[in-house]
Order: C-alpha cells, then sequence, then structure tokens
C-alpha cells in the first residue's frame, strides 16, 4: 500500500479504472496535457492517450453533453468540472438529461457517468470557485451524490461511482485534496455507495458530517471528549441515497444530534436529515436538533472566509446548547 494524499488518490482511481476497463474515459478543460486544474489527471494522457484523457473547450454544458452521448454508447466517461461554481452551464444536461435517460429509456440505456467537481472553500479561492450547493443535485430524481473526506474513500467511492449504471456527482472537497495522507491500496477497491462511516463513537451527541467537514467535527468532538463528553460522529459519505439505517441508530442511541455543512441554512440537507430523524427517531430526542451550516449568502471573498465556514469553535458552541437544553 502507499501513502497518498486525497488527490493523488483521486489520480490512482482514474489511472486504474483507465487500464482495467477499457470504456472508461476521461475528459475536460486541461484534464490532458496540463493534467487538470488540482493535477488530479497528471500523467494520465501521456499513459493513456489523447483517446482515453481527453482537452475539451471551455464548454461544460457541452462537455456533460458530450458525455451523455458516450454513455448511451457503451463508455463510461468520467467528466471534469473544474470548480462546483462553473459546473451551472451544464446544469440543464444533468437535470434533463442525464438523471433521466435510463428512466425515460426504461432501461434500454445507460447512463454510467462520473461528474468530478471540487467543491467547499478554505483554500483562498476567487469567487465562484468555492460553492457548496450539493443539495441542488440531491434533490434531482436519478442522479447519485457522494463526497469523500479521506484518501482511503476517494479512491474507493470513485471507482464505486464509475461502475455504478446511474449518473454519479462526485464531489471533491478542496481543502482535504492535500491535507492528509493515508495508506490506499493498490489496484481496484470500492467504498459501497450508500453506506455512511462511523468516525469515532460516542453516546452523548451525534455529529452528522461530510466532507471538509468532517474533520471540523472531530476536533469539536476531541474538545468535548475532554470535558466527559461523547460525540457519535458520522460521515455520511454518500448525500444521496442517504444511509438511513446508520443516521437513525445512531440517533437513537445518543438521543442528541448536531448536523454540520458547509453549505447555506435554507434548504440545504440538514433541513432533509432533521425531517428524516423526525420522522424516525423523534421520541428518541432529547433536545431540539441543531445546525451548523454556511450562511445565506454567496461565498465571501477569502479575507472573510474563514468567517463564513463553520468551525469547530461553531460545532463546540452547538453541542453545548444539545447538551445542555
Amino acid at each position: 500500500m502507499k501513502k497518498l494524499t486525497m488527490v493523488q488518490a483521486i489520480s490512482d482511481a482514474l489511472r486504474t479504472a483507465l487500464a482495467t476497463d477499457p470504456t472508461v474515459v476521461v475528459l475536460g478543460e486541461d484534464v490532458g496535457k496540463n493534467g487538470g486544474v488540482f493535477r488530479a489527471t497528471e500523467g494520465l494522457w501521456q499513459e493513456f492517450g489523447d483517446e482515453r484523457v481527453i482537452d475539451t473547450p471551455l464548454a461544460e454544458a457541452g462537455i456533460i453533453g458530450t458525455s451523455i452521448g458516450m454513455a448511451v454508447n457503451g463508455l463510461k466517461p468520467v467528466p471534469e468540472i473544474q470548480f462546483m461554481g462553473f459546473i451551472y452551464p451544464a446544469f440543464e444536461q444533468i437535470v434533463t438529461h442525464a438523471a433521466r435517460l435510463r428512466t425515460r429509456t426504461q432501461g434500454a440505456f445507460p447512463a454510467t457517468l462520473t461528474i468530478r467537481a471540487p467543491y467547499g472553500g478554505g483554500i483562498r479561492a476567487p469567487e465562484l470557485h468555492c460553492d457548496s450547493t450539493e443539495s441542488l443535485f440531491v434533490h434531482i430524481p436519478g442522479l447519485k451524490v457522494v463526497t469523500p473526506s479521506t484518501p482511503y474513500d476517494a479512491k474507493g467511492l470513485l471507482l464505486a461511482a464509475i461502475k455504478d449504471p446511474d449518473p454519479v456527482i462526485f464531489l471533491e472537497p478542496m481543502k482535504l485534496y492535500r491535507s492528509v495522507k493515508q495508506e490506499v491500496p493498490d489496484g481496484w477497491y470500492e467504498v459501497p455507495i450508500g453506506k455512511a462511516r462511523k468516525v469515532r463513537d460516542g453516546e452523548d451527541v451525534t455529529l452528522i458530517a461530510w466532507g471538509t467537514m468532517v474533520p471540523v467535527a472531530e476536533a469539536a468532538a476531541n474538545e468535548w471528549a475532554a470535558k466527559g463528553v461523547s460525540c457519535d460522529v458520522l460521515d455520511l459519505r454518500s448525500l444521496y441515497p442517504l444511509d438511513e439505517e446508520a443516521i437513525i441508530e445512531s440517533v437513537k442511541k445518543t438521543g442528541r444530534v448536531v448536523i454540520v455543512h458547509e453549505a447555506p441554512k435554507t434548504a440545504g440537507l440538514a433541513g432533509e436529515l432533521t425531517a428524516l430523524i423526525n420522522e424516525h427517531a423523534f421520541l428518541y430526542l432529547e433536545a431540539p436538533i441543531t445546525r451548523v451550516t454556511g450562511y445565506d449568502a454567496p461565498v465571501p471573498m477569502y479575507a472573510l472566509e474563514d468567517w463564513f465556514r463553520p468551525d469547530a469553535k461553531r460545532v463546540s458552541k452547538a453541542i453545548q446548547q444539545v447538551v445542555s437544553f
């Protein structure tokens, strides 16, 4: 096993998929000769050639439209959108065509495409580069949405997405691209879509997070462990489909819930999770469910970025709130 950063693990997954399955194709702006804006595709063009790793024009709708055509004809395209804030020109292609393809054709045509998009803030990028609008895609029937928080999960989830018969939005937390290294197995392995990861066992509070907010939740859990309050930390990994069983099991154990996400609060995924918990575990709750989120405003310029993104201090305050209710 090698110790890899998350972006190296993503690159390793793409290399493994291209080497294993001749129908896999990587495409996007600068993914070829340049190796991608974050170097996730570095070296792949030299290794697999320009019929498997394809530089495209700066045209997101065209990238996704082309990928849909490839999928219909039996390929497994993995298009890269350079930043989540650039994905909106392709929204119509994703929602109207990719998401509905299998249903519309009663399964006659596959929609096996995996759309990679870096998301979230924390790297001091300009406006439009740091969006965290995952709930837009979670709301669309026909799409699956996943996001890793570790290098191991990044490779395993990406390989599972590439094999999945449905279109998968694979969100890559930019803040975690190079923040840690972890042992990652060689070759093909998969992290199942729809399964959450238990990060930490606890008895008093359930912390639910994903992507860059997982280490933030862990930091808050560490602080409260020193005070004698243990937190069950759940990394959802799969935002749709949700691992409802893992969520409800944890809530029934602790009775107190804090949901943490970087996206704005209004209509964010925390609202859906709150409804889910109320439907299945309301009588187990010892305190109102609390949300720690980004603000209902466009992501600010980098000078204000740290004020916008939830940090361990805000999560810790929320834990105080549910524990003392």
